[in-house]
């Protein structure tokens, strides 16, 4: 399977990866045959990629690293135990979330579970799912980037289990904005701005004083906006000052911001949202931080077309876990001319070469 711009998605064309939503149900099967109800469709439910199947890019696979079944039943859970909390606003909320803790742990356990067992890098898919609530599947992912992230800086189990909490708790403040706010699809006002970055104390309030969970977890939610030069809310703390958990979720939730589609802007691919993030290491960011990230995160999704600098093209076909900025790919065109036959290479192995750009809109379709 290969990935493409829904832009240049055509009739006949073969789906190569199901879509789901929330509920873990089908939106649009592997291996239906594109028709342009189907694109006007997608166009509808603002899909920017899909991933398709040809000759070109048979046999390349995505593994997960948590495989469906577990994210559905993950968000399922996340999304019942944040609307209890919801729902007992303001005067029960703490007793509710205390209640609500064993499910949140439990699910940060089978995150964990499934990260630490692997040797992989973590896999970014890109539209495999679409969510009606971007908070609780924003929640979960930045949990599984924070664990990912906390695995590759060496932390011990027990630390990476309250990093984990703490991401999958990190915006639990937001459950106290006013939804007409936290969805507005135009510019925020001074004072509505104001009001979403009081998310982070609102959060840093309702678990504070929870029996059931450790304070860390608080501070994860009060400070994971705060940047190491001082330029963050809500109080504007500096570099020694923010807990180390904080700097890892901070770098998590802005990556999982930039690659998610949001009612303001499109998301990006994951190596554009990865160099946005770099260009801040050292001042927004931990320098620490940042290398294990971009160590333990897939740079270059699987089926993702490339132009290569020596003018190649090909498809990234698998990860090279010795560095994941050099994956293998499958060329399939040479000089602008397409191949008869494909053939792989690991980027490792020619080290004057490297990917000049990601080509989801290249127009080559091979029954």
């Amino acid at each position: 399977m290969r990935l493409i711009s829904i832009n240049v998605l055509k009739e006949g064309m073969v789906v190569g990866r199901t879509i789901w939503n929330e509920a873990g149900h089908p939106l649009l099967h592997k291996d239906v045959i594109v028709t342009n109800r189907i694109i006007e469709r997608l166009r509808q439910l603002n899909i920017q990629y899909l991933y398709i199947d040809d000759s070109l890019s048979t046999g390349i696979e995505i593994e997960e690293t948590i495989e469906l079944k577990k994210r559905i039943e993950a968000v399922k859970n996340m999304t019942q135990a944040f609307t209890n909390i919801k729902q007992a606003i303001p005067n029960q909320s703490s007793f509710v979330l205390d209640q609500q803790s064993k499910i949140i742990c439990l699910i940060v356990d089978d995150i964990m579970n499934s990260i630490i067992n692997s040797d992989d890098v973590l896999m970014v898919l890109t539209d495999a799912y679409l969510y009606d609530e971007y908070i609780y599947q924003h929640s979960f992912q930045v949990s599984m980037y924070s664990i990912a992230i906390a695995k590759e800086m060496g932390y011990s189990y027990e630390d990476i289990r309250l990093i984990g909490i703490g991401a999958l708790l990190h915006d639990i403040g937001k459950l106290l904005i006013p939804i007409e706010i936290l969805l507005k699809p135009g510019q925020l006002t001074e004072d509505e701005y104001e009001e979403i970055k009081r998310h982070a104390q609102y959060g840093f309030d309702l678990l504070r004083n929870l029996h059931s969970l450790s304070l860390l977890i608080a501070h994860c939610a009060f400070q994971h906006h705060e940047r190491i030069d001082g330029s963050g809310y809500p109080r504007g703390i500096v570099d020694h000052e923010i807990h180390p958990f904080a700097k890892i979720i901070a770098v998590a939730d802005v990556f999982d911001a930039l690659t998610s589609n949001r009612v303001y802007r499109e998301k990006m691919l994951p190596t554009e949202a990865i160099a946005i993030i770099a260009k801040d290491d050292g001042t927004k960011f931990d320098t620490k931080v940042v290398e294990a990230f971009k160590r333990s995160i897939v740079h270059y999704t699987n089926g993702t077309i490339v132009l290569l600098t020596d003018g190649r093209r090909g498809i990234v076909s698998k990860q090279n876990l010795i560095d994941v900025t050099r994956p293998w790919i499958r060329i399939f065109e040479e000089d602008d001319n397409l191949l008869g036959a494909t053939y792989e290479i690991c980027l490792s192995d020619y080290p004057g070469i490297y990917i000049k750009k990601i080509e989801t809109e290249f127009a080559v379709y091979v029954e």
